[in-house]
C-alpha cells in the first residue's frame, strides 16, 4: 500500500506540472468540451451503483448467451439495488456473444435495459477487457472453481485479438453496430470502451486507441470513457485521460489514496466516476470511501452486487477457501442470493447517502 500511495503522489506532481488542458481527439467526433461534460453531470446527478452480473452467471458469455440469459434473476437483483437507492450499474458485454447472434444479442441488451429502466437504473456498458482468462469459447461455460475469485471471467477480445490488427475490422463492426443501435438510448448513461488495458510494452494501446476512434465515428450521443487504474502505465493513462469525455478511474485503496486521486483528477475539470472500488480487506469499504465520493460529487460504482458464481466474496489472491467455505470477511459484493445483506450497516449507509433511507 505504501508503494501505491507513493505512485499516486508522483502522479499528483506530474499532473500539476502538466496542467489541465486536454487535447481533442484526432478522430471524427472531438472530445466533449468542458461545458458539455458539466452539462451531462448536471442532468445525471450523483450516481451510485455496482458492477453488475447476475449471480447465476460466471462470466459475460453466460450472462448474454440466449440459453443462459436469466431475466428473472436480473430483475430480482436489480430490484434489490433499486431498494438500496442505487441508480447505475456497470455491465460488461462480450464480442463473442454478438458474433454468435447479432440480432438476438441486441434484443437481449434491449431487454436488459428495459428491466433496468423499470428499476430506475441507468447502464454503463463496457466493451473490451484485459482482465483474467485470456481465451473464451462460446457455448456452455465452466463451473466456478471453489474459493477462487473470478475463476471464469473472460478477457475481451483476449489474445491474440487484442494485438492482431488483422482482426480489428471485426471488432470495429461490433463496436459500431452496438453503439449505433443504441446511439440515442437514454437508458445508457455512458460507454466504457476498454477495462484495464494492460498489455506489456503497450501491446493493448493500439486497440485502446482504435476503440476510441470507432466510438467517436459512431452516432452515439452518450459520452465515452476508459478508466485509469495503474499509475505505472503512463502511456495508457495519458491516452485515456486525454480522450475520455468523462474521466473514470479505479481505486481499491484506502481513504488517503482515494482522496489524493480525486484531488489530482479534479484538475481536469471534468466529471469523475470511480467505476471500481470496495475491497474490504484493503480498507476500501463503504464506510471509508462512499462518504468521500458523495462529498466530492464523484459517482461511485463498487465491485459486486450479489454473491454468486463469480466468487468475488473471495480476495484476488485468496487460496485458503478452496473448499468453497465462506470467508469471514467478504472481499466484494453486498448481498447474498436471497437478498439478505452481508452487512446491514453497509446497506443503511448506501441508502442514507442516496436519500433512500
Amino acid at each position: 500500500m505504501h508503494t501505491f500511495i507513493k505512485s499516486i503522489l508522483l502522479l499528483f506532481i506530474l499532473f500539476n506540472i502538466a496542467g489541465c488542458n486536454i487535447k481533442p481527439s484526432t478522430s471524427e467526433r472531438e472530445i466533449w468540451s468542458y461545458e458539455k461534460a458539466q452539462e451531462w453531470q448536471s442532468k445525471t446527478g450523483w450516481m451510485c451503483g455496482a458492477n453488475f452480473i447476475p449471480s447465476s452467471a460466471i462470466n459475460q458469455l453466460e450472462m448474454w448467451q440466449s440459453e443462459t440469459f436469466d431475466t428473472a434473476t436480473i430483475n430480482r437483483e436489480l430490484g434489490w439495488a433499486e431498494n438500496m437507492g442505487m441508480n447505475v450499474m456497470r455491465v460488461y458485454l462480450h464480442h463473442l456473444a454478438w458474433e454468435q447472434d447479432q440480432k438476438g444479442f441486441k434484443q437481449r441488451m434491449n431487454k436488459f435495459l428495459e428491466i433496468a429502466s423499470n428499476h430506475n437504473i441507468q447502464i454503463m456498458f463496457v466493451f473490451f477487457d484485459d482482465c483474467w482468462n485470456p481465451t473464451a469459447q462460446p457455448g456452455k461455460q465452466p463451473d466456478p472453481v471453489p474459493g477462487k475469485h473470478n475463476s471464469g471471467w473472460l478477457q475481451d477480445p483476449g489474445k491474440p485479438a487484442n494485438t492482431d490488427t488483422s482482426l480489428f475490422p471485426k471488432l470495429e463492426n461490433y463496436v459500431k453496430d452496438i453503439m449505433n443501435s443504441f446511439a440515442t438510448d437514454n437508458r445508457i448513461v455512458i460507454w466504457d470502451v476498454y477495462n484495464e488495458p494492460n498489455g506489456s510494452e503497450n501491446s493493448s494501446l493500439k486497440l485502446l486507441q482504435k476503440v476510441f476512434q470507432w466510438a467517436r465515428e459512431s452516432k452515439a450521443e452518450q459520452p465515452v470513457t476508459s478508466a485509469i487504474w495503474d499509475w505505472n502505465l503512463k502511456d495508457y493513462n495519458h491516452f485515456q485521460l486525454h480522450n475520455s469525455d468523462i474521466i473514470s478511474y479505479h481505486n481499491y485503496g484506502d481513504s488517503t489514496s482515494q482522496k489524493i486521486q480525486i484531488d489530482s483528477l479534479k484538475k481536469y475539470n471534468r466529471p469523475l466516476i470511480c467505476s471500481e472500488y470496495m475491497a474490504r480487506r484493503n480498507n476500501s469499504t463503504f464506510q471509508t470511501i462512499l462518504p468521500i465520493l458523495r462529498r466530492e460529487n464523484v459517482s461511485a460504482i463498487n465491485w459486486g452486487l450479489v454473491s454468486g458464481k463469480t466468487n468475488t466474496i473471495y480476495a484476488w489472491d485468496d487460496t485458503t477457501h478452496n473448499n468453497g467455505s465462506e470467508p469471514e470477511l467478504w472481499f466484494h459484493d453486498i448481498l447474498r442470493k436471497d437478498g439478505s445483506a452481508y452487512s446491514q450497516e453497509e446497506v443503511f449507509l448506501i441508502s442514507k447517502l442516496t436519500w433512500k433511507n
